[in-house]
């Protein structure tokens, strides 16, 4: 997508780093093409003609669903939690930011330090992000936030605001609220935890890493973001995107190279 295909395009233009192989990448041109796949994918998201009455209906479906797996306990959860001020404070601002500080971070980190791992990995993460669309535009969920009171939930957004809210200002009519099915946040986590942890020397590092999927669950759940079903999702097009990624990435890998030692 942003390599070329001779090692000599390197010594033409600044920012270079060659892969095995033979292929060439380009910092700035990765990065417009992420702005430019994230505005695309922004507006796709958020160009939605979803009813709150299908989204709800939906909601209901998935609830039952739950209830008939024993897996419906969103509720008392984020009641707990939300009882805890400082914790759902936290809960707010780990939910608006460290979704993208996390994974920005671990995309330069691969990209500086693994460039040949780094093709596949950012496949993963365009392929993986552009399948949630399917869920947004064919499943569309009133997340617990939005549902009636007596299912006891509140926008703990609105009610502790961070930086941002869903409930006011240009958020609230931009932003699609029923693109909830699956949880980009969770695939984006399990993302970072699987670029981090086996390349992270730090055992304190590699732990906080291997937790950051498990503590973005309860984040989703404390905040009545997201229901538990959205994350299970959300990790299952992470899977996808994976197997997806490796049949189509060849930037990084050189065949014969990879071939000697087996062959030896």
């Amino acid at each position: 997508m942003t390599a070329t295909d001779t090692p000599t395009a390197a010594r033409k233009l600044p920012g270079a780093r060659a892969l095995r192989g033979g292929r060439v990448l380009y910092w700035w041109a990765e990065l417009i093409a992420v702005l430019v796949y994230y505005v695309v994918y922004s507006a796709v998201r958020n160009h939605s003609n979803a009813s709150s009455a299908n989204a709800q209906a939906n909601a209901y479906k998935l609830i039952d669903f739950e209830k008939w797996l024993h897996i419906y306990h969103e509720q008392p959860v984020h009641e707990w939690a939300r009882d805890v001020r400082p914790l759902i404070i936290a809960c707010n601002y780990f939910y608006g930011s460290l979704h993208f500080i996390v994974t920005i971070g671990a995309a330069i980190f691969l990209f500086r330090k693994f460039t040949n791992d780094y093709p596949r990995w950012r496949n993963t993460l365009a392929i993986a992000t552009g399948m949630a669309l399917i869920g947004f535009y064919s499943f569309p969920l009133m997340p617990p936030r939005l549902l009636p009171a007596q299912f006891g939930y509140i926008d703990t957004l609105a009610k502790d605001p961070t930086f941002w809210s869903f409930s006011s200002g240009a958020v609230s009519k931009l932003s699609n609220q029923f693109a909830a099915m699956p949880s980009v946040h969770c695939c984006w986590a399990l993302w970072c935890a699987c670029v981090l942890v086996p390349r992270l020397r730090r055992p304190w590092a590699k732990a906080a890493a291997a937790l950051y999927p498990m503590l973005t669950v309860c984040v989703i759940v404390f905040t009545a973001n997201h229901y538990f079903l959205d994350a299970v999702a959300g990790f299952t097009i992470f899977g996808l995107g994976y197997v997806l990624a490796g049949l189509v990435t060849r930037a990084g890998h050189d065949p014969e190279h990879e071939a000697q030692p087996a062959a030896a």
